[in-house]
């Protein structure tokens, strides 16, 4: 896996079925999602559980849109902000070198909340690990994210242009076309998990501390 590239039809191909797949649980997972947001506190435990839901949907799990609200959503959230801490000062500096180096950092640490939370690593090291698992594909990343964005704006613009039913048209495909962009953010995190999982498996294991004469 660790040779694995990217390639964009079959991550979009993969990405389509599995957000028909999941399509309602995941249009009722936003929707509870954009209710609850204003909630202080309770919209950080349903933040951190909209990325728990994209990770089951990696490992091919039936999702529950309700898990948003779980209680162990909470148990990371001092590691899930001073991982915010981070990763916003550390692009904000990068966007002072003339901007693109900000883009690029923000690709690259893309993925570390998710390592964060699944492989329960240290912020910094998610921030590591994310880096190094994106390294030589973030070309790749942004164009299948330009891609998504701007399919699903061209068809929402053209279906609000339909009279009388056409904003309600495009609220309808702005809902699918989130839930086909969560799945593809699945997808592309399926990817680098594995190459995660290749870089922790070859990673020297440390020695055994010297026993005490």
């Amino acid at each position: 896996m660790a040779n694995k590239k990217l390639e964009l039809v079959p991550t979009l191909s993969e990405a389509f079925e599995l957000g028909i797949k999941n399509l309602f649980p995941l249009i009722l997972a936003l929707i509870l999602y954009l209710i609850t947001i204003w909630i202080p506190y309770l919209n950080v435990g349903t933040t951190v559980g909209m990325y728990r839901l994209i990770i089951d949907m990696t490992k091919g799990e039936a999702i529950n849109p309700l898990a948003i609200f779980d209680k162990d959503n909470f148990t990371q959230i001092g590691d899930f902000f001073l991982l915010l801490a981070f990763l916003g000062i550390g692009v904000s500096v990068a966007f002072c070198f003339m901007i693109v180096p900000g883009f690029v950092l923000g690709i690259a640490w893309g993925y570390a909340i998710y390592l964060l939370i699944e492989k329960k690593v240290l912020p910094l090291e998610a921030l590591s690990l994310s880096y190094k698992a994106t390294y030589g594909e973030k070309w790749t990343i942004f164009l299948i994210e330009i891609l998504v964005t701007l399919l699903i704006g061209i068809v929402c613009v053209l279906l609000a242009l339909i009279p009388k039913v056409g904003v309600l048209f495009s609220i309808l495909a702005g809902l699918v076309g989130c839930s086909f962009a969560v799945a593809v953010e699945a997808v592309l995190y399926r990817h680098f998990s594995a190459k995660v999982d290749d870089i922790l498996g070859a990673a020297p294991a440390q020695p055994a501390p010297a026993a005490e004469e």
